[in-house]
């Protein structure tokens, strides 16, 4: 066990946790703490508390001290200062013409390190800018781009329920958003109407869609034929999700419509088809095994398996098994293909390896060859012993040359 507190360094920011070890502390006191950017002044935002060593990120680093009044003052110039660096920013990227919006910058408190973020639509060469803003400020520099859902939360607003954005004023951190939730919710898909300030899905359809997902489970689907308790056959023309109501439409054996209906969740017994695919499964709301045996009993899945014999209904289930079975063994069976091309294309790689290797090996042993020859040949002219046509010829060569010319004498 842990104990902890909670500290953030913006209005609405991400909790870090810290060791509040040697300190009395409350929510709402400024505190000065180390990080991986420098020297921070932060907020306790969660009150002293103790949690398991899994949920702590180690090493829990400690509070320097609490903030003085000093340090408050600091902070409010920094503040000005953050501001004042905004405008030059915005100068300096207007003189290098870069496609970037600037959002805010942020000073540490050590004024050890200036940041600017921003928002490209896609990646921006800000190279001399950095340059120019690290010889404005006498200070180090970081760029950090963001997305449209960090600079909403920055910047704030208010959003079209008229009250303050939910992630400028009160969320920690984004949560994941989908468009199935607003069809959970049965929420116009009118993307002006179901997305925020930032273009996104609003992150409010998160609050409500746990409860929608328990109360949509008692409630049959719109389009599905049901029965209810009643034994009155129809299909389901709305529901109301909150009320847990659902009206039926009632149609005649020739398909008129007779009446419209409403009843209760609680009233509906199972259900016959699914919409207009006519899937067959039933459906009952809370029910136990013994009741969907009985229901399994007394009617039949699918209208055209009650006159077919059972024998030929598992005939035909075995015949749609073995269909998936083949058609997984065929999709394997393509996934192997791909694999034995990958390999043999590797092992054609690595012969022509072995044969680049084989012909360097080739040509150093015959070069070493063509050297041992050569070394041999010298030895051999060294060693064995000159041929006497060769010892002959010299000698005459000398002799004749030693002689008198007599033509010049006479």
């Amino acid at each position: 066990m842990k104990e902890i507190i909670g500290v953030s360094f913006r209005s609405v920011g991400k909790i870090y946790y810290f060791s509040p070890e040697g300190f009395e502390l409350k929510r709402g006191d400024y505190v000065i703490v180390e990080t991986v950017r420098g020297m921070e002044m932060g907020k306790v935002v969660l009150p002293p508390r103790t949690l398991e060593d899994a949920e702590v990120t180690q090493p829990l680093k400690k509070i320097i001290r609490i903030a003085t009044p000093e340090d408050k003052e600091k902070a409010a110039i920094i503040r000005a200062k953050e501001k004042t660096a905004v405008q030059i920013c915005k100068q300096k990227i207007y003189k290098h013409d870069l496609q970037m919006k600037l959002i805010d910058a942020e000073y540490t408190f050590d004024e050890s390190k200036l940041l600017f973020y921003f928002t490209a639509d896609g990646r921006v060469d800000f190279r001399e800018l950095v340059k120019d803003l690290a010889y404005e400020f006498r200070t180090r520099i970081e760029l950090r781009q963001v997305g449209v859902r960090d600079e909403t939360k920055i910047l704030g607003g208010i959003g079209i329920c008229g009250r303050e954005l939910c992630c400028h004023s009160y969320l920690t951190d984004f949560v994941p958003v989908s468009i199935k939730m607003a069809k959970e919710q049965n929420l116009s898909l009118n993307p002006t109407k179901i997305s925020g300030n930032c273009g996104r899905l609003m992150c409010c359809l998160k609050n409500e869609q746990e409860a929608y997902e328990e109360l949509n489970k008692h409630l049959p689907g719109v389009g599905d034929v049901i029965m209810t308790d009643d034994g009155v056959r129809g299909r389901v023309d709305a529901v109301d999700v909150l009320r847990q109501r659902v009206w039926l439409m009632v149609h005649d054996d020739e398909g008129n419509t007779i009446e419209k209906i409403e009843i209760g969740a609680d009233k509906v017994a199972y259900r016959i088809s699914r919409g207009k695919k006519n899937k067959g499964k039933k459906y009952i709301p809370d029910a136990t095994e013994e009741e969907l045996r009985a229901l399994e009993d007394k009617d039949s899945d699918n209208k055209a398996d009650e006159d077919r014999p059972a024998e030929k209904r598992e005939e035909k289930r075995r015949e749609r098994r073995d269909n998936r079975n083949r058609e997984d063994k065929n999709r394997d069976g393509q996934g192997r293909d791909n694999k034995n091309r990958d390999g043999q294309n590797q092992e054609h790689q690595n012969r022509d390896g072995q044969k680049g290797d084989r012909q360097n090996r080739d040509g150093q042993n015959r070069d070493r060859q063509n050297q041992d020859r050569q070394n041999q040949d010298g030895k051999n002219r060294d060693n064995k012993p000159r041929d006497k046509k060769w010892d002959n010829r010299k000698k005459r060569y000398n002799r004749d040359k030693k002689k008198p010319d007599n033509k010049n004498e006479n």
